[in-house]
């Protein structure tokens, strides 16, 4: 059926909830099903580069099923395609490829897994385009990858965001104030929409739907008159003005990602004082939407990813990503998994809904 013996995982990317569950179900259908080996690259295709490695037993992978991060690490950086290297006494960047196929050769694998989101899947692409069987698993917090339904991760990472949402309520009503919560997402609003209709949010920003000051204002001093003290106001990282407006908080050159979004909710907050008078405190979650026990949507879903990962391995199914289309699981050609960016659509019915509920979506 295949002559694959021995297949290679890593986790590359920004780390998410459910990463583990991917990595033990690999392990365990590999040696369960199909009797292959399995090498874990570490830190991402850092590994790959630097011949980083460890064999992978179903011991390694037992208990780590409720585990957040990866027992592999993981990195945003390490491109082999555009690797820094010291040249003359500085730094450039060269195509270090050559590496990964030297260590693939040294460890004997014949497939590699690779799950992580856009940038770890368009490297994957490449390499396989360049000879390497890969298979490809979604993973993001973020939610923004086109070609699947839903990513591992996501799920726990909006949870971790209502739940503070539930938190910011108490303080919020208790000193009539306005709470702004700034939530990750990059340019897609899936955490801060689903995060604020679940958490009671007045107000929801989203990269999406471009957001007017006045019409924050407007919505809070409509609480005002109708007695309400307090205001909730949730801010996706990748908010921005009518005028297209992103506030960056820095750019990192040798990452799969150089844009570092971030401080956008201190800004709004600061706005809002300035126009209403009323006193604006702002939290923002950062990497805690990254950490924690993965919820059991994503367990199960990351189970299932990583035992479909295995089966296209098996079935020869290379250049694959495995995906979540309604309940089942597929797979779809990598170039189709990276080649655009899953948005909110400002149609949708989750639009429609938070609307109905009078939720300020910062444009009206």
């Amino acid at each position: 059926m295949m002559e694959t013996k021995r297949i290679g995982v890593l986790t590359g990317g920004g780390d998410a909830p459910g990463l583990n569950a991917v990595i033990r179900a690999v392990v365990k259908c590999a040696i369960r099903q199909y009797n292959l080996s399995v090498v874990g690259f570490l830190n991402g295709f850092g590994g790959l580069i630097k011949n980083q490695a460890r064999e992978l037993t179903e011991k390694d992978v037992a208990g780590i099923l409720p585990r957040g991060g990866t027992i592999l690490g993981t990195t945003n950086r390490d491109n082999p395609f555009h690797y820094p290297v010291l040249k003359g006494g500085e730094k450039v960047f060269a195509d270090v490829s050559d590496r990964v196929f030297e260590n693939i050769s040294i460890h004997e694998v014949d497939a590699l897994i690779v799950i992580g989101g856009d940038g770890s899947l368009a490297i994957a692409r490449e390499l396989h385009e360049r000879g390497l069987k890969v298979v490809g698993v979604p993973k993001t917090i973020d939610n923004d990858l086109s070609a699947t339904d839903q990513t591992f991760g996501y799920d726990t990472a909006l949870n971790t965001a209502m739940e503070a949402l539930d938190k910011l309520h108490s303080t919020a009503e208790s000193h009539h104030r306005v709470m702004v919560l700034e939530v990750m997402g990059r340019y897609a609003g899936w955490i801060a929409l689903a995060a604020g209709i679940a958490g009671g949010a007045d107000v929801i920003l989203i990269p999406e739907i471009p957001y007017r000051l006045p019409a924050i204002v407007k919505k809070i001093n409509e609480r005002t008159n109708q007695r309400k003290s307090f205001s909730i106001i949730v801010v996706a990282e990748g908010a921005k003005t009518s005028e297209g407006e992103l506030v960056v908080s820095k750019k990192v050159d040798d990452s799969f990602d150089p844009i570092r979004l971030g401080g956008i909710g201190n800004v709004i907050a600061q706005q809002i004082e300035q126009a209403t008078g009323k006193e604006s405190r702002v939290t923002v979650l950062g990497h805690l939407q990254r950490g924690g026990s993965p919820t059991a949507y994503d367990r199960i879903l990351a189970s299932r990813y990583g035992v479909a990962a295995v089966n296209a391995v098996a079935e020869g199914k290379f250049g694959q990503m495995v995906c979540l289309r309604g309940t089942e699981i597929s797979t779809v050609p990598l170039a189709e998994a990276v080649g655009e960016m899953r948005s909110v659509p400002v149609d949708s019915q989750m639009i429609t809904t938070a609307r109905q509920l009078g939720i300020c979506l910062g444009d009206e």
